[in-house]
């Protein structure tokens, strides 16, 4: 255990904070991020890793939702398309537009619709965007077969193009920009702590917290807050219950899987297929590899694994509607995402809805009683809204916060400005994009490492984006605990590189020392 982690458990049994936020996926990252910034105290756990539970497992996309029109859901689908732009805005390098082609297959309820209606519905839905995006148009016929090429083009009648955005990174990465910013603003920020029994004593909870990280007698941990907010994504309900805080929301749960193959096209676009059941499939860039996804299908329980069953059926539908040199195969996986959606319902409805037409619309509950507050489902797209919501609801629980006016995204443009000039003859300019991109204002110092050691720009191993420089700041600044934080989490090394590559990787010897140091947990640096 580093002396850095120890120091922040010790300030979590020492310290009484505003506020516990228990769950660091995207949902209690923003909310710690905002409610820090705005002046409480804030204290951030999570029983793994920052962003390792359904965070971790998304299509990568911001989007706002073409699909939910068909509900009626034209309110959500107009916030969640203010929210993709308003993320846009906040983060320029990290959150960029991408075309969607979404491909009519002929067998395919869409199929029956005529091109003039699904046209309208890419304008509707660029006009509720507010026209921030580029417009939309139709490919039919031959025009969509020179458009694409990789689509078996013969099973289609033709394709819509519209705008959504896209993480140019991965998502859990995202979600360590606002636990970057959330601990520069001041907040206590410690994966690996697990949340146990929880009591209202006076006008303070005491919650019992164990560091899963530590071996040590001494791992359990009482932590004081005025106010909880109960960001544990499908848990959440469950640990309302386990502290005696019914919900008056309830959850069901959809797995989602993706699985990671080979580049399938070039260009940097997403390929959108439906089934007959109008079930989306989608082919997504990542870096040098297509992230392929995702099912849909109705769980009992929040944790779940990718099967074969799934494996098959996701390659099957895929196959069907590309037109491949050969089709892919379950050899052809380099890595695999599997994660459950939470979708929110509130009071009695819900249970006739379709399955495929439950919305992904958040719930925020205030607890006035308890002093508690709990989020219950959303996206990622919608993340500014969330934590700004939970601002206003620990605002109405009576803690003294400002409304800052900037509380995420990447610093101002001339400070990038003064970054890229600082980076001219130091680094090419597409690692001098990524550093910015990842790392923000950290990346002058690696810029200043890079000055001393020239090898520090160098890639960690051949074909990896991950240079030297990035490597060591990882390990010493952003609070690694285990290995796979550092490839799945912090990098996206365990998604896009094969096993030889992270065999590579796994010789390095900074990481064979940094794996003997966290396994002895003995305390010492």
């Amino acid at each position: 255990m580093t002396a850095a982690r120890e120091e922040r458990l010790a300030r979590l049994a020492s310290e009484t904070v505003d506020v516990l936020v228990i769950g660091a996926g995207i949902a209690g990252a923003a909310s710690a991020a905002a409610l820090t910034a705005a002046g409480a105290k804030v204290a951030l756990v999570d029983r793994g890793d920052f962003g390792s539970g359904t965070s971790q497992e998304s299509s990568n996309l911001v989007w706002g939702g073409l699909k939910y029109l068909e509900n009626g859901e034209v309110g959500l689908v107009s916030r969640l398309c203010r929210s993709r732009d308003r993320l846009r805005a906040a983060f320029p390098t990290a959150v960029r537009e991408v075309r969607f082609l979404a491909a009519v297959d002929r067998d395919a309820p869409r199929y029956k619709r005529s091109a003039a209606v699904l046209l309208a519905g890419g304008w509707a839905y660029w006009l509720l965007g507010r026209g921030a995006t580029k417009r939309p148009r139709w490919w039919g016929g031959g025009a969509l077969a020179r458009r694409a090429p990789e689509l078996a083009s013969d099973r289609f009648r033709g394709a819509l193009e519209y705008s959504d955005a896209v993480l140019v990174d991965h998502d859990a990465r995202f979600v360590f920009s606002f636990v970057r910013d959330a601990a520069k603003y001041g907040a206590i920020c410690v994966n690996y702590v697990e949340v146990g029994g929880a009591r209202r004593v006076g006008s303070e909870w005491e919650v019992e917290a164990t560091d899963r990280a530590s071996s040590f007698a001494a791992a359990s941990r009482t932590i004081r807050a005025r106010v909880v907010v109960n960001a544990a994504g499908p848990w959440t309900a469950a640990l309302n219950e386990a502290h005696g805080c019914p919900s008056r929301t309830r959850l069901r749960f959809s797995k989602g899987i993706h699985l990671i193959v080979e580049r399938i096209a070039p260009e940097e676009r997403v390929l959108a297929f439906f089934d007959e059941r109008d079930r989306p499939f989608f082919v997504i860039p990542l870096g040098g590899r297509s992230c392929v996804g995702t099912t849909d299908t109705p769980v009992e329980s929040p944790r779940v694994e990718v099967t074969d069953e799934d494996r098959r059926f996701l390659l099957d539908h895929v196959n069907a509607r590309l037109s491949l040199e050969r089709p892919l195969t379950m050899e052809d996986v380099i890595a695999e995402r599997c994660g459950v959606r939470a979708l929110a319902i509130e009071g009695d409805s819900g249970e006739d809805e379709s399955w495929l037409e439950l919305s992904r619309r958040h719930v925020i509950e205030r607890d006035d009683a308890q002093a508690r507050i709990s989020v219950f489902g959303g996206k990622l797209t919608d993340c500014l809204n969330v934590g700004e919501e939970v601002v206003a609801a620990a605002r109405a629980l009576g803690l003294a916060l400002t409304s800052p006016e900037r509380w995420a995204g990447e610093p101002p443009a001339a400070r990038r400005a003064e970054f890229d000039a600082a980076a001219a003859g130091c680094v090419d300019a597409g690692v001098a994009r990524r550093l910015w991109r990842r790392y923000g204002e950290d990346a002058f110092a690696m810029l200043d490492a890079i000055e001393d050691d020239p090898g520090l720009a160098q890639p960690v191993v051949a074909g990896a984006e991950l240079r030297q420089c990035e490597l060591d700041h990882i390990l010493r600044e952003e609070m690694v605990v285990d290995v796979e934080d550092l490839l799945r989490r912090r990098t996206r090394l365990g998604l896009v590189l094969t096993g030889n590559e992270l065999a590579d990787v796994g010789e390095l010897a900074e990481l064979r020392q940094f794996v003997e140091r966290i396994t002895r947990r003995d305390g010492s640096l």
